[in-house]
């Protein structure tokens, strides 16, 4: 599927909103509740609950920052720990979802850390009831490898999420919600390479890719 940068950013921008609308929203609704509540208690569940909602927006920012955006530096390569600790801001601290890390590289590629980010992404997504999300990586003379598995009681990856990834949506109107997937196609296909995902009658939901990422 060809799309333009202009409507890509469209969508990314659509997707990036529509995550932040939830905590940003609640940010606003507590501040309202706060501002007419006077009982001591429900001020502090008040306060408790602003605390939770401004910490879940700048776990979203940080990681859209790196999935997405020029963080990490100027640099061609990003410190792996940041990618860890982007993903575990937003699947951790009482989320179902529980990480395994399983890189050893202390850097990794640009082009690598978004593809890793997206499809860690794409697959915590998935697990719509909680549960594990692995997550290794490798790379060698910029050659990357990366692996995502996701398992748990309920998984769903919809047929758009598998095309866009897949690069096979044809004529298909691309929405906001798998641009995510769409660029993880476009990394690494410039990089030669192709994303890999098992069946969708799996038990299991894996992701693997390998290219070039410098």
């Amino acid at each position: 599927m060809t799309i333009s940068p202009t409507d890509f950013a469209s969508l990314l921008c659509s997707r990036l909103c529509h995550d932040l609308l939830s905590p940003v929203g609640a940010l606003n609704n507590g501040l309202e509740l706060l501002a007419d509540e006077h009982d001591p208690e429900m001020r502090a569940r008040c306060l408790e609950l602003l605390a939770d909602s401004a910490k879940a927006s700048a776990n979203k920012l940080k990681f859209f920052r790196l999935a997405f955006g020029a963080a990490g530096g100027f640099g061609e390569s990003v410190d792996s720990r940041e990618a860890r600790a982007a993903i575990e801001g937003l699947f951790g601290d009482g989320h179902k979802v529980k990480l395994g890390w399983l890189v050893e590289d202390a850097t990794l590629p640009k082009p690598a850390i978004k593809v890793l980010l997206n499809l860690a992404l794409i697959a915590g997504d998935a697990l719509v009831r909680g549960g594990q999300l692995d997550v290794g990586a490798e790379s060698t003379d910029g050659q990357v490898e990366i692996v995502v598995r996701a398992a748990g009681l309920r998984i769903v990856l919809d047929a758009e999420m598998r095309a866009a990834l897949t690069g096979t949506s044809g004529d298909a109107t691309l929405t906001p919600r798998a641009a995510a997937a769409h660029l993880v196609h476009a990394l690494v296909a410039e990089g030669g390479g192709t994303v890999q995902i098992s069946p969708p009658d799996d038990a299991i939901l894996v992701f693997g890719v390998a290219f070039k990422a410098a």
